[in-house]
């Protein structure tokens, strides 16, 4: 049987390792020219990591750490479709997610954002995709937050996504944005994607058919793994 061979990247479009208003990327890009390996059997098969552990309610950010109440923040429904290159469907692959809460905070040590913790609210889930390659999850739209890229740098609300394939090496972390935000337009990490049209793809489209009468609106993803309309890397 033949082993997939996977469509390189286009990394005329992919964020640079090194984006100078990104300022964590001067320290931490590569100094020296990357060297491409072949791809050899840890690329193209592999132990599939965590699908076994994906349980009943793990993609329903509300409910999976309520303590003693709902979570605050504005419920939402994210959802899509996962393709590959050529549109086909890509079934069985675990989607996670983690994002800030209402307030713009995140549960971590290192988060010092002087805003409140939401203890209904871990902000973490997971999913696997069905035959058809669609995935949902239940969330509170996630707040934005200041950092300490530049003065007055604050991030545009958005929602970390991680997807992996058929081995540990194939994974996609990238993030979704939401339409309209006008933080988007002065954020270094979203403007390192040097293509406009790019960028776009990362921004979530509302979708009116998907939303929950008197509910929750709903905002649809779809991600492309390889190809010209693929979805990008997290910079």
């Amino acid at each position: 049987m033949n082993e997939p061979i996977y469509a390189p990247r286009d990394w005329g479009v992919q964020p640079p390792y090194l984006h100078e208003a990104y300022k964590s990327t001067i320290l931490r890009s590569p100094q020296k020219p990357l060297v491409a390996l072949p791809q050899t059997l840890s690329e193209l098969t592999g132990p599939v990591y965590g699908h076994g552990a994906v349980g009943d309610g793990d993609d329903d950010l509300t409910r999976n750490a309520v303590i003693n109440g709902a979570p605050l923040g504005e419920r939402i429904i994210v959802f899509g479709r996962v393709a590959d290159e050529n549109g086909n469907a890509v079934a069985d692959t675990l989607v996670e997610v983690w994002q800030a809460n209402a307030a713009g905070r995140y549960i971590h040590g290192a988060d010092r954002h002087d805003a409140p913790l939401d203890p209904n609210f871990l902000g973490a889930g997971r999913c696997a995709t069905d035959a058809e390659g669609r995935y949902r999850f239940i969330t509170i739209r996630p707040g934005a937050y200041p950092w300490p890229n530049h003065h007055k740098a604050f991030r545009p609300a958005h929602i970390h996504f991680s997807l992996l394939g058929p081995s540990f090496v194939t994974r996609l972390v990238t993030q979704m944005y939401f339409p309209g935000d006008p933080l988007l337009d002065i954020d270094p990490i979203f403007l390192s994607i040097p293509d406009q049209g790019a960028r776009a793809r990362l921004v979530a489209k509302c979708s009116v058919a998907e939303t929950v009468a008197e509910w929750a609106l709903a905002y649809e993803f779809d991600i492309v793994l390889r190809g010209r309309n693929a979805t990008l890397r997290e910079a």
